[in-house]
């Protein structure tokens, strides 16, 4: 590589036309004898995962790059060529276009190889390549890009107009899609070529010559006809100048020759400017449709079999004036919807409004506005991706309440209401969470810290000082609570309020919700609020987040550990009381986590464990010393 070229990547390459089934494996294999290699990456497709047909391949050495690219280029792997580049990952040099050269008319024996071998003289060449179909075909074209841009210069002045495999070939410079596709627009200002059609099987060429050459001199003339000789109905004719045509299209362009049939005379075009128009056309005329229907045509659906186009015209006419009807029919079957289209918006409103869930025959319609496919795509699409989101944060955990100071979580989705009675609850709360002897703090009676020396790498939350001493003498004291859901239990009040239980010689009082089901008699019950999600605990009464942020700040730890601590004696009975105390020193959010999500729960109380452990070994240490 010369000193003046461009800095490219040197160690790493660029292996393309690779088949589908080569892994990286196999090209390290192949790769390897030219040196010492860094990686490799067959590029593949995200979702199927299969191979995208190209790779990157990386030398630690520039040298045993440039030895790969020389000496296998063009090898054939599992019976393809490959073909081999310099990676070059800055697109700007290749959407430039500098010494970047177009060919075409190439014989179709013309592969990668024979077209490299046929440029390289020239200069180095970056990327060679033939447009192949799917079938592995030549297209007749390919593109070379040159190193430099004098290289790419000196082949087109060599080798346009020469013979290749007896083909005489044209070699050019490259011009993006854009620049052609403007060369294109400002060529049809200016043609000499006519495409006639629609002149049916007896006119000959001779007549189309007397046609056409009234209006200026013919250079050619052709009909296309099948392989029995008959004509196909349309041709060609070639004017000298541009006048001459345009002046031969005003003239006989929806002109009535043979038959009555009105002639078409126009430019001709090529396939891929025809396709192109021909969509501009369509996109254009789907947009006006669009435009024109937009707000007054209802799409209808649920539709029993036996409603017909006249059924769906009469049940919408009361709403207005009717421009058309349509049930969509499948091997003269309906399949359930159709369209109906009024004349102006308010009256197709009116018809959404009164028609949306009337039963008509033996189903109830839904009625809404039409959309276009690709609109309601996206509708759905947003949709389905707002329900995974949904779906995903209640899975994560939860999303910070909007408007609470505490930043507590409350979970994105409620969960259904559970339901008791008054008598199941007194029955219930008859026995406290769990034995009086064994407080959720051990020794939180007799000492400020109740675990002593303990190092932990928990964040302690801020407490009263004067509220703590009645917070410790609270531990034993049973809590009125509320059990699990016992079957056939017809009401409860929510948990998002406090329910007092008998409890000892405390009165008898119970204050429901204002949302109940199946309120007492007399409560004037009114102003309903929205469910939440409660943590539900066997024996426990079910904690929401709304509960936590309602009560002081001394009692929202109380609340948290009594919930903790069954969880945790569970799995460690000797040190559930050390271990609720440590993991009450964490955040009350994540608290609230832990108790939802078992998962979470175990991971700290094994850490906790751990750090108890440690601590427990140090201690023993140092009373052997």
């Amino acid at each position: 590589m010369n000193p003046g070229a461009p800095n490219y990547p040197m160690a790493s390459l660029y292996v393309g036309d690779l088949h589908t089934d080569i892994t990286e494996a196999m090209l390290f294999e192949k790769f390897s004898t030219a040196g010492p290699v860094l990686s490799i990456r067959v590029c593949r497709d995200l979702i199927t995962r299969r191979s995208l047909g190209y790779a990157y391949v990386n030398f630690q050495q520039p040298a045993d790059a440039e030895r790969a690219l020389d000496t296998m280029n063009f090898d054939l792997i599992k019976g393809r060529p490959i073909r081999i580049m310099w990676s070059q990952r800055d697109p700007s040099l290749r959407k430039s276009g500098v010494g970047n050269v177009f060919i075409k008319n190439l014989d179709r024996s013309i592969d990668n190889k024979a077209m490299y071998d046929t440029f390289s003289a020239f200069g180095n060449i970056l990327s060679c390549k033939v447009a192949q179909d799917e079938n592995g075909t030549s297209k007749g074209y390919g593109f070379v890009h040159f190193e430099t841009e004098e290289a790419a210069n000196k082949s087109i002045e060599k080798v346009n107009g020469m013979l290749l495999n007896g083909k005489k070939v044209y070699v050019g410079r490259f011009i993006p899609r854009k620049e052609r596709e403007k060369e294109l627009g400002e060529k049809a200002k200016l043609f000499t070529n006519v495409y006639v059609k629609n002149f049916g099987e007896d006119l000959t060429e001779e007549q189309l010559r007397t046609m056409f050459e009234k209006y200026g001199k013919i250079t050619s003339y052709k009909i296309m006809s099948k392989d029995d000789g008959k004509s196909k109905g349309f041709g060609f004719v070639a004017f000298e100048s541009p006048e001459a045509a345009e002046t031969a299209v005003e003239a006989l362009n929806g002109k009535e020759i043979i038959d009555g049939k009105p002639l078409y005379v126009g430019r001709a075009q090529k396939k891929a400017e025809r396709q192109q128009e021909l969509k501009r056309r369509f996109e254009a005329l789907k947009m006006e449709r669009l435009n024109r229907y937009q707000g007054v045509n209802l799409y209808v659906k649920n539709l029993d079999d036996t409603i017909d186009d006249e059924r769906l015209r009469k049940e919408f006419s009361p709403f207005g004036t009717i421009t058309s009807a349509k049930v969509m029919m499948e091997d003269n079957r309906s399949k359930g919807f159709g369209f109906v289209c009024f004349s102006s918006p308010e009256e197709a409103t009116k018809a959404v409004t009164e028609m949306n869930g009337r039963i008509v025959g033996s189903k109830p319609l839904y009625v809404a506005l039409a959309q276009r496919k690709e609109d309601r795509k996206a509708h759905l699409t947003s949709q389905y991706m707002q329900r995974m989101a949904n779906i995903r944060m209640h899975q994560m955990g939860q999303f910070i309440q909007p408007g609470t100071s505490s930043g507590y979580f409350v979970p994105t989705i409620p969960a259904p209401q559970r339901f008791y009675g008054a008598a199941q609850m007194a029955q219930i709360r008859t026995n406290p969470r769990w034995p009086a002897q064994t407080p959720v703090r051990p020794g939180a009676q007799g000492s400020a810290n109740p675990y002593g020396t303990i190092p932990t790498t928990y964040r302690a939350a801020p407490r009263p000082p004067n509220q703590s001493a009645a917070l410790r003498s609270n531990i034993n004291v049973p809590r009125p609570i509320t059990g699990q859901q016992p079957p056939n239990i017809q009401g409860r009040p929510l948990a998002s309020q406090a329910v007092v239980a008998p409890a000892g010689n405390r009165p008898t009082t119970y204050k429901y919700t204002a949302n109940m089901r199946n309120p007492p008699q007399g409560l004037g019950i009114s102003n309903a609020a929205p469910v939440q999600q409660a943590v539900h605990i066997q024996g426990q009464e079910p904690l929401t987040a709304t509960m936590l942020a309602a009560a002081p700040p001394q009692e929202q730890k109380q609340m948290l550990g009594e919930r903790l601590f069954p969880l945790i004696q569970r799995m460690y009975p000797d040190l559930a009381g050390k271990i609720t105390g440590m993991l009450l020193e964490i955040d009350n959010s994540e608290l609230l986590h832990m108790l939802e999500h078992n998962e979470s729960l175990k991971a700290k109380v094994e850490e906790a464990v751990a750090v108890l452990q440690a601590h427990q070994a140090k201690q023993a240490a140092i009373k052997k010393e």
